[in-house]
């Protein structure tokens, strides 16, 4: 009968697949080998070459190709019977709704970013449809499960939004390689090759008068019969030697922080280079351009001295002007590009030898500026296997046997595979509980489209949002907008808060919903004039998301099977999400089986709430890391640290 009941289950369910990628493959091999009949996958992207080594069903004849489509093929011909749909399409776009999502029996995510994530979780809580989330990252991974009003939500758990760095830190004071890498990436390779309208945030004006006159002002402009690399020269001398010359002469600066030593090209490389293997002729071939290819470096993994570096930058440079210049003012950094990563590894370890921020291999700097974590294909697979079996567990309607699982790198208590009962739903979460929230802002410095950008997009990821205040409307998208509205919302956005019609101050309460999600979420304003540019970058603080406070278990943790243990077993795991640095947070090793409960501020700090949290805690660390190609993880313990600042590529 159980046998029976099983299958009817399976055979009986309507599947949709959010994500055709590394996990996405081996998800929908699974599902069909487990015999599933009726399989929808979304999935926008298409092939890349560098999805081959673990994307399985992808071939080198489907680079270019709609991963749904061609994922449904695979399957089809070892599976020709089962019915599978795809949707070369954005999981976001307005014809993927709540009626869309209502038609399915569970949604199993596979996605590649946290907005994505959000959204898919808000469409299943108001369609109240199981989510199943899961996501790795090397040798870790995890497999939740979500269900209206049984278990906490994927947002009960606040997500800390993409790291960011203020600018000062990047181009004054930096302190970690990352910090040049961004430099190197988001200014310097911004203001050569991409928009030359953007602002000069390097601060670059010459004091070279010895150039030619009518470019003295700006090192950046190349008069198109300059030498290419006395161009190279001057820009080198400026970035590296006239700006640190300058940021030195603010002594107070650099009271309690090591002095940077400016780096001239003179001292590095006295000689104007040879050509290493004949001139460069121009070519349509972007991937024959290469400064390692003419220098005769050949390993990425080498770490370059500063002569190396030095020699990249400026044939990097020279070859950009010389085999792609239609392109320039045009370009953006793209991790696939060996051209770009070349550049920004050199121009990211010049600045590092002066800030005595130890270098790179090209290899972790193309890593750190792609948020690249390279992916273990076995991981995946294990995590599909896993989210199969929960979906089971969630057609059946077996709630007393969801687990969150957790993929491990090293045995704990002898396991690779940690089950964990789900948390229950948090009682602060503005998602699943409607909790409302309060955000400390200058209402007479920031402007609506600060509002909207940073908070209303960035932390409670709306796409389109409509913005109350009491019975007025401030701002709304949508197609169906009359001009005058469009005009008047455009508006809006420009003007500071205490400004607005009507005006929004300290104690108005602004509702902001997004139809399409169904998610509505009041926000209590409160005015503050001063923000720290350090700690609080956006100038504005969102808080009364937290954590609800863990049940106290008379000393007693209940565990999955029946059994009980005393409190010499730790009673939760502190769980939270981190980008592109390693943010130790809580502790605490569980029990398979074991019951979560957790009581963590918005920041990702635990908080104690019992004695009994205290006696059981141990000293292993939890983290949590996101963002990654195939999604959403749980670190634990004995991980490699340089993996943390990097994620998976797509």
């Amino acid at each position: 009968m159980a046998s029976l009941q099983h299958s009817q289950a399976i055979k009986g369910a309507k599947v949709l697949m959010v994500g055709a990628g590394g996990i996405g493959c081996e998800l929908l091999k699974t599902l069909a080998l487990s015999d599933f009949q009726d399989i929808h996958i979304i999935d926008m992207d298409t092939i890349e070459v560098s999805n081959l080594n673990r994307q399985f069903l992808f071939r080198q004849s489907h680079v270019g190709q709609s991963k749904a489509k061609v994922a449904r093929d695979a399957v089809l011909r070892f599976r020709p019977h089962i019915n599978i749909t795809p949707y070369h399409a954005n999981a976001k776009d307005s014809n993927f709704n709540v009626d869309f999502f209502k038609q399915f029996n569970v949604v199993l995510n596979g996605l590649d970013n946290l907005d994505a994530r959000r959204h898919v979780n808000r469409l299943c809580l108001a369609a109240e449809v199981p989510l199943v989330e899961s996501g790795t990252t090397g040798f870790l991974g995890q497999v939740t499960v979500h269900v209206k009003g049984k278990t906490e939500c994927y947002e009960c758990q606040p997500k800390p939004a993409p790291k960011t760095y203020p600018v000062c830190t990047i181009t004054s004071t930096p302190s970690k390689f990352v910090h040049c890498v961004v430099w190197a990436k988001d200014l310097l390779f911004a203001k050569l090759f991409g928009d030359k309208n953007q602002d000069n945030d390097l601060n670059v004006r010459s004091n070279d008068a010895a150039r030619s006159p009518e470019h003295a002002g700006d090192a950046f402009e190349w008069s198109g019969n300059e030498d290419l690399e006395q161009y190279g020269r001057g820009i080198y001398d400026h970035v590296f030697g006239y700006n640190i010359e300058r940021a030195l002469s603010n002594e107070e600066t650099w009271k309690n922080r090591n002095k940077p030593r400016p780096i001239y090209c003179r001292d590095v490389l006295p000689d104007r280079m040879t050509q290493q293997n004949g001139n460069v002729d121009k070519t349509d071939d972007l991937s024959s351009a290469s400064a390692m290819a003419s220098l005769g470096l050949k390993n990425p993994q080498d770490i370059w001295c500063l002569m190396e570096n030095t020699k990249v930058f400026l044939e990097a440079l020279k070859l950009f002007f010389t085999n792609r210049r239609k392109e320039i003012g045009n370009l953006s950094f793209d991790k696939d590009d060996q051209l770009a990563v070349e550049f920004v590894t050199a121009a990211a370890n010049i600045r590092a030898a002066s800030f005595n921020i130890p270098l790179h291999s090209l290899f972790e700097a193309k890593g750190i500026a792609g948020n690249i974590v390279h992916a273990v294909a076995t991981t995946n697979a294990i995590v599909a296997g896993l989210i199969v079996i929960e979906a089971i567990k969630v057609l059946k309607k077996d709630t007393e046997s969801y687990r969150m699982t957790y993929c491990l790198e090293h045995p704990s208590k002898k396991m690779l595979l940690m089950p964990v009962e789900p948390f229950e739903p948090n009682k602060s979460c503005c998602v699943c509980s409607k909790t409302p929230l309060s955000l400390e802002i200058n209402t007479h410095r920031s402007k609506l489209r600060d509002f909207v950008e940073k908070i209303v997009k960035a932390k409670l990821g709306m796409n389109s949002p409509l913005i109350m205040h009491a019975t007025a409307l401030l701002y709304e998208v949508g197609d169906d907008l009359e001009e005058n509205e469009i005009a008047n919302y455009t508006a809006n956005l420009e003007k500071v808060l205490s400004e607005l019609p009507p005006p929004v101050i300290d104690g108005t309460v602004l509702t902001v919903e997004d139809l399409q999600q169904e998610f509505t979420c009041n926000i209590h304003i409160k005015h503050r004039e001063e923000f720290d540019e350090e700690k609080e970058p956006d100038g504005m603080v969102l808080s009364g998301w937290t954590q609800a406070p863990p049940e106290k278990k008379d000393g007693k943790t209940s565990i999955g099977n029946g059994a009980s243990t005393s409190k010499s077993l730790p009673t939760k795991l502190g769980i939270t999400e981190i980008d592109n640095e390693v943010k130790e947070i809580s502790d605490g090793t569980v029990s398979p089986g074991m019951k979560r409960k957790l009581s963590e501020f918005s920041d990702g700090s635990t908080v104690d709430q019992s004695s009994d949290v205290d006696e059981t805690r141990n000293n292993k660390k939890t983290q949590k890391h996101d963002d990654d190609d195939d999604l959403d993880l749980v670190m634990l313990d004995h991980w490699d640290s340089n993996m943390s600042e990097k994620q998976r590529s797509p």
